[in-house]
This record gives C-alpha cells, structure tokens and sequence, in this order.
C-alpha cells in the first residue's frame, strides 16, 4: 500500500480546474507550464536503468486448465505477494470487442473540445463525466491529464447523461466489456480465494454487486520532465484492469525502491491489486505505488477498470489469513470500501 495518496476509484469527489487539453494547445504557442503543474519530483525520481525488469505474466487459460492451473496459480500467489502487478495473457476478451472500444475511445478524444465538454462533470464535485479527479484543494499540484470517467457496475449506478451518444457504438462496447470484465475479475477472485486459503463463496459475497469504475485519459506535453500525468498513488479498489489503447507507454511501478517502466505487451491487460486485498489478505498481497508519465508529443490513452466490494461492506483482514500469519501486518480499525 503506498505511503502517499490512496485513490478510490469507484467513487470520488474533485473540484473543478481547467482543462488540460487547452493547455496542452497553448504550450504549443511557447506558453509556460502553470506553476500548479510542475512537479519537481518528476526529475528528481528517475526510473530504474535497468530495462531488463519486465512485468510476471500469468496465463489465464493455463489457470483454469486442470493440466496447468496448479502451477500457474503458484506463480500468481507469488506474484501477488511480490509483485503485485502482473500482465494477464489468454483472458477470453473477445478481440474484437476490444479493437472496437479502442477505435471508439480514439475517436472520442480526438474529437475537438467543445465535444467532450458536452459530458463535462458536474459542479457539485462528483467524479463521473470529462474533467479532471481527486482535486481537493485550491492549491494542490495538479496532474498533466484530463479523464473521462463513468460508472458502469452494477447498473443501477450508472448516469447515462456522461455515456457518450458518438461513436454510435460507444455505449454499447462499454457496456459489453463491462461484463466481460466483470466475468473475468469473478474468475481472477475464484483463484485468489484459493491461493489464500478463503472460500471461494467469501470473495463472491464480498463482491456480488461488482462495483465498478472505468475512466480513459492523457495529453502530451512539449515539457513532460516537468510534469506528471498521474501522481504517485495506490489503488483503493480490489483490482484494477488496465488496457492500453494506443501505443505511448507510460505507466510506472516503483519497485523496491526504484521506479520501474511498465510496456504492456500486445492483447494483454495489465492488472494490479488494490489496498483493500492488501488489507484482506493481511498483508501478504501487495498495494504497489504506481504513477503515469507524460509524452512529449502524443497522448497516452489507456482505459482503466476499478473492481471494488459492495460499499456497504465493513473490512478487514480475513480471519482464515490472520489465522495463517501470526505477525499482523495491517493493524488499525476496520475500513469501509467506499471512501
């Protein structure tokens, strides 16, 4: 779990700050970065030289497959508790299901701004819609990137004024790849159930309800040593799946100690935990602190999914691990997952 700031992802508050788009169209006029943007800590914490650290890669196929699972799961286990990211290969999506949502999602944020700002959010701080998230202060640094962002599971929470109507198709591949998705995290939480010794009938109540947040970004910047698109920060999800949309790389780990370049690898999500298995797990999987850096020329678009229990849920570490592992390694009061 970082030591930083905790996103929670299915569900935020933020104020409201200019879009970064025009300002991404200004700085091409020679203009200065706002002073709000430029994070000094961007150069001051270069990632890792070594570009030989490549992400585990767990197989989904083999995992169910009686032949391979039991080996694959060991390496998932372990790359939980090491890792706590990893790049999931033979997921089931349907591809083209995913090149449809990447064609549509390309064609939204190409469009001029005056478009997007149809489905800005709204002033009363809420985080669906196009805008920015979790600005809390008037003079908090802010982050290089704008997002558009909705809620998709379960359905009773979703807000149909900020799904796009163009392209045509839009809704319809956000809706599918959301119960994909949900299926897929169903699968993944059977596994991990299992690896940490907890029914799976545990982890299927804790996340009936299949909350669940989806939310695209960002804009180049012709200074982006100068600042970041994504603040340090963890996960207050279960998991989360990301799928890269265009080829700008960008997301980073910091792995002990040093922050490492993730390149996702072709037709694979990359999937992390999130603080609330860290906490049910008692600390044996890890909340890994991540960060999303900035292109001098194009924009990094990547689409993200939160997976989260039920909010009404009160956590804490899961009495079968807490049994397994003496040593507490979460200690404090139990957490709600919605905050």
């Amino acid at each position: 779990m970082a030591k930083g700031e905790v996103h929670s992802q299915c569900a935020g508050y933020t104020l409201s700050v200019p879009n970064v788009q025009s300002l991404a169209t200004s700085l091409d006029k020679s203009a200065q970065i706002p002073e709000r943007y430029v994070r000094p800590e961007a150069q001051a914490d270069p990632i890792a030289r070594n570009n030989e650290i490549e992400l585990p890669v767990i197989d989904l196929a083999k995992l169910i497959d009686p032949e391979f699972s039991e080996e694959e799961a060991a390496k998932l286990h372990f790359t939980c508790q090491e890792w706590g990211f990893f790049q999931l290969v033979n997921h089931g999506v349907p591809e083209e299901l995913i090149e449809g949502l990447k064609a549509n999602t390309l064609e939204f944020f190409n469009k001029p701004l005056e478009e997007k700002m149809v489905y800005k959010q709204d002033n009363d701080g809420t985080l669906q819609g196009y805008g920015q998230a979790f600005v809390m202060s008037e003079k908090q640094k802010l982050d290089w990137s704008d997002l558009f962002y909705v809620m998709t599971r379960p359905i009773t929470l979703r807000n149909m004024k900020f799904w796009p109507t163009s392209p045509s198709t839009f809704r319809d591949n956000i809706d599918r790849y959301s119960l994909e998705l949900t299926k897929l995290a169903s699968c993944l939480w059977q596994y991990i159930a299992k690896n940490l010794g907890v029914a799976t009938e545990v982890f299927a109540q804790l996340f009936k309800d299949h909350p669940q947040g989806m939310r695209f970004n960002y804009p180049p910047c012709p200074e982006a040593d100068k600042v970041i698109g994504v603040s340090p920060h963890s996960d207050a999800t279960g998991f989360s799946i990301l799928l890269q949309i265009n080829d700008v790389q960008g997301l980073q780990i910091r792995k002990d100690g040093e922050w490492i370049a993730v390149s996702a690898l072709p037709n694979a999500f990359i999937v992390n935990l999130g603080d609330i298995t860290e906490v049910l797990s008692n600390g044996l999987y890890k909340s890994i602190e991540h960060r999303a850096m900035i292109n001098t020329e194009n924009p990094r678009i990547s689409l993200v999914a939160f997976h989260g229990p039920d909010n009404s849920i009160m956590l804490q570490p899961l009495p079968e691990v807490v049994t397994t592992r003496i040593s507490f390694i979460y200690v404090g009061p139990p957490i709600y997952s919605s905050r």
